[in-house]
């Protein structure tokens, strides 16, 4: 990724954290609140002045009753069912090194989205998700290397082609234990129907 794509999506994840935080009619301060995350990191953030971590947009995510990936998105007036690879949103961890792409089509009416992972050797994420409403349901599918995920008190390892499937309501652990790169696939759904 580029330092001019790494600013570009930076200012896309800032102007969608407003354009959702209004869309919830919140404040600032009502926003970190829900969230954890203080009034000033969020005001960093939609200032496109902040490359927060993965962890820090779970919890923003979290406090929009959003996806992760759906931070990445922007609406599209007319958005195409067919998502290009070229066209297909990348984002680095600034904390793990994880690499994270959308694969979905941006701003398509269904209540599945795809995202792809490439998770270094030794990398760790903890995200300290909750209960949400509406309810959002995951599916982790290992492509290549080993995963090991903490659910709650749940430890999974995962092998290549193996797929676990749960709900997002306890904290959750993603570890590559191996000297390899991992790659899976991440597939959510919303209860509550398309995407915001």
């Amino acid at each position: 990724m580029t330092e001019n794509s790494s600013t570009q999506l930076t200012q896309r994840i800032a102007q969608r954290v407003r354009e959702l935080r209004g869309a919830n009619g919140l404040s600032l301060d009502e926003l970190a609140g829900r969230c954890g995350v203080s009034r000033s990191m969020i005001s960093l953030i939609e200032r496109g002045e902040s490359s927060p971590t993965a962890v820090i947009l779970e919890k923003l995510a979290v406090g929009l009753n959003v996806s992760l990936a759906s931070l990445f998105e922007l609406p599209v007036p007319k958005p195409e069912p067919v998502s290009r690879r070229a066209d297909q949103l990348q984002w680095r961890d600034p904390d793990s090194g994880y690499l994270r792409r959308n694969v979905s089509p941006s701003g398509y009416d269904s209540p599945i989205q795809i995202v792809e992972v490439e998770f270094p050797p030794g990398a760790r994420v903890a995200y300290e998700t909750g209960p949400r409403r509406p309810r959002l349901y995951q599916q982790v599918w290992v492509l290549e290397g080993r995963i090991e995920l903490t659910l709650g008190e749940q430890r999974h390892l995962l092998e290549a082609s193996d797929c676990l499937a749960m709900q997002l309501d306890r904290p959750l652990t993603y570890h590559n234990p191996g000297a390899e790169p991992a790659r899976y696939a991440v597939v959510l759904c919303s209860e509550a129907g398309p995407w915001r």
